[in-house]
C-alpha cells in the first residue's frame, strides 16, 4: 500500500531555485517532493509557499486540517524564514536592535502547537531539519543594493549568519525530541559532503538540484527503512 504524505514548509521543501542564468526564483522540476514520488510508492501533497514562517505554516495547516486525516505523514520544514531579519532595516539603523521575524523562543513555541495540532487531527507529523547556509553568499545576497558595511557592523562578523541559522536548526532538533516526533536529518548529510556550498545556489541559502538529489536521499532512506518495518 502506497504512503500518503503531505508537506507544510517554505521554499526548500517547495522547490524553489534561483536560476543563475535567467537570474531569477524558479520552481525545479526536479525537487526532493518529485524526485521521491518517482523512486518510491508515495503519494504526496505540498503545500508548502515561498517566504512561510512557522506563523503562515500554522494558518496553512488549518485551512487544511480537515484533510491531514487523509495522510499518513505530515512533514514539516520551518525555519530559514523565521531566523531571517528586516535588512533593510538593519542597514538604515545598525545602531538599534533588531528582532528576526520569529523570535526562537516563540519558533519553538509555535512549532510544538502546529505538531499537537497535526497528531489531533489523525496524522503523523516528521519534522525536517534545516539544509546549512553559505554565510559569504547569503551575505552578499541580503547586502544587495543597502549598506554591507553597516550590515556587517551590526552582525559582528559574516559567519553570525550561520550561528545564527543554526540556533534554529537546532530549535527543530529540540522541538522534535521533547515532542517524541520523528526527525530527519538533512543537515548532517550537507556537512558531510565536501564543500557543502555547492549544492547551493547562488543566494547561498536555497539547496540547488544536486542539493534536492541529496535531500531525496536522504529521505528515500528513511522511506525504505519504513517499508521494511511495515513488511
Amino acid at each position: 500500500m502506497n504512503l500518503s504524505v503531505c508537506v507544510f514548509g517554505d521554499s526548500v521543501s517547495k522547490g524553489v531555485v534561483f536560476d543563475s542564468v535567467l537570474k531569477k526564483y524558479t520552481l525545479l522540476r526536479d525537487c526532493f517532493a518529485n524526485l521521491i514520488k518517482s523512486s518510491f510508492p508515495v503519494i504526496i501533497k505540498n503545500y508548502s509557499k515561498f517566504g512561510c514562517t512557522i506563523t503562515k505554516g500554522m494558518e496553512m495547516l488549518c485551512r487544511h486540517q480537515n484533510e491531514l486525516s487523509g495522510y499518513d505523514y505530515t512533514v514539516l520544514e520551518f525555519g530559514g524564514n523565521d531566523c531571517d531579519y528586516n535588512w533593510a532595516e538593519v542597514s538604515s539603523e545598525p545602531e538599534q536592535n533588531h528582532n528576526p521575524k520569529t523570535p526562537v523562543y516563540v519558533f519553538e513555541q509555535k512549532y510544538e502547537e502546529l505538531i499537537a495540532r497535526i497528531k489531533q487531527c489523525g496524522s503523523h507529523p516528521v519534522l525536517l531539519t534545516l539544509p546549512p547556509i553559505d554565510a559569504k553568499r547569503y551575505f552578499a545576497w541580503i547586502s544587495k543594493g543597502l549598506n554591507p558595511r553597516a550590515i556587517l557592523n551590526w552582525l559582528g562578523d559574516i559567519d553570525h549568519i550561520y550561528r545564527w541559522h543554526e540556533r534554529y536548526n537546532l530549535a527543530v532538533c529540540q522541538v522534535a525530541r521533547e515532542c517524541q516526533v520523528p526527525l530527519i536529518d538533512i543537515s548532517s548529510a550537507f556537512l558531510e559532503t565536501h564543500q557543502y556550498q555547492s549544492l547551493l545556489c547562488e543566494d547561498g541559502i536555497h539547496p540547488n538540484e544536486e542539493g534536492h538529489r541529496l535531500i531525496s536521499n536522504v529521505i528515500g532512506s528513511t522511506i525504505e527503512h519504513l517499508q521494511t518495518a511495515m513488511a
